[in-house]
């Protein structure tokens, strides 16, 4: 299925959502889960990168595909380019700045999944795609570049096991995003 037209049903499934969370009959059945809970929701599990803390299973989930898609564009002759800077300085031990990267994505896909008690506060897309207000993005990109973007985040999601199901909304998530994040 074209993700277009999936990021369209997705639009209309949640639009669909909204009105029906707006009604106050009792008899109502319960709304579909959000894509952060089907990934987890608010369940706490321990956090494998923070030794005796506890994380939400479903920004876990989140993380660790942000994680693993992040590799995944390193080792992309067509993607890495874009993370030039972010490459040179993880090559010279300074990881701080893909720490940033990891949080900022993984706050802002905990947010547009569904979870209430996060927030994004990064640059909105546009801005941080776009070289001319983001200096630490490279270049701007292309339909084929985002393309591939959504393939990094595919093998990232399989990866860390998220079922096919899941792995498409995420999909369709992200191919909301295309209008800011391709700017050629």
């Amino acid at each position: 299925m074209n993700l277009r037209i999936a990021s369209l049903m997705v639009v209309m499934v949640l639009s669909i959502f909204s009105f029906s969370a707006c009604n106050n009959d009792d008899d109502s059945p319960d709304p579909e889960p959000t894509l952060y809970e089907k990934l987890g929701g608010t369940t706490m599990v321990s956090d494998p990168a923070n030794p005796g803390q506890m994380i939400e299973q479903g920004r876990l989930g989140l993380r660790s595909v942000v994680d693993s898609t992040i590799f995944v564009i390193a080792a992309d002759p067509n993607l890495s380019p874009f993370f030039a800077t972010l490459l040179m300085e993880v090559g010279n031990g300074n990881l701080s700045n893909l720490a940033i990267l990891s949080k900022n994505l993984t706050d802002f896909f905990t947010v547009a999944s569904g979870a209430e008690n996060y927030s994004y506060n990064g640059l909105n897309m546009k801005d941080a795609h776009d070289p001319a207000t983001n200096p630490r993005m490279a270049s701007k990109s292309n339909n084929t570049d985002f393309d591939n973007f959504i393939g990094a985040v595919v093998t990232g999601a399989t990866q860390n096991n998220v079922p096919t199901e899941l792995i498409t909304e995420v999909g369709a998530l992200i191919e909301t995003l295309r209008g800011d994040v391709v700017q050629q």
